[in-house]
């Protein structure tokens, strides 16, 4: 099962290090990972996607809880959530299938963020459905380039990441 893991940790170096080293030490995919600093420049937010059973999954929060760069870790899957995901693309764009693109970016809600007389650079946010079915509604042969951020989540009403 698919989980998102947000910790919460002392912004220093050699923290992000430690979390991923403690991932690989025993074996666990890390399938998406996303950190910046957080509203006090001495925490960072750090979330995780990764697969695994709920044992498997207690086991690794337990272990991350132990630490010491970590301060708090909250499984976002356990309550309703919302995750979002940024994609980048550089799509061909000559002749008519500009205009196609364009169709594209306007059925998805995107937006085209650079141009040239070859290509478009396209932006989307969503969730990770969302940005797949974007790439595989694109003609294949004009997908050029694309970068993608990895899952940033938040819970829902009340529940918070917080000291």
């Amino acid at each position: 099962m698919r989980h998102v893991i947000s910790l919460l940790i002392e912004n220093e170096s050699g923290a992000l290090s430690r979390v991923s080293g403690l991932f690989s030490a025993r074996g666990y995919n890390i399938e998406s990972l996303t950190v910046a600093p957080t509203e006090d420049d001495s925490l960072s937010r750090m979330t995780i996607v990764t697969r695994g059973s709920d044992a498997v999954i207690e086991q690794i929060t337990k272990h991350l809880n132990k630490l010491i760069d970590v301060v708090k870790v909250v499984d976002l899957s356990e309550a309703p959530n919302v995750e979002r995901e940024l994609l980048l693309i550089k799509v061909r764009a000559e002749g008519e299938m500009r205009q196609e693109m364009m169709r594209m970016v306007s059925i998805f809600r995107a937006r085209v963020i650079d141009v040239t007389q070859q290509t478009f650079v396209i932006e989307l946010t969503g969730d990770q459905g969302k940005l797949d079915a974007f790439i595989a509604a694109l003609p294949e042969d004009s997908v050029l380039e694309t970068v993608r951020s990895g899952i940033c989540g938040i819970s829902r009403g009340e529940r918070m990441l917080r000291l």
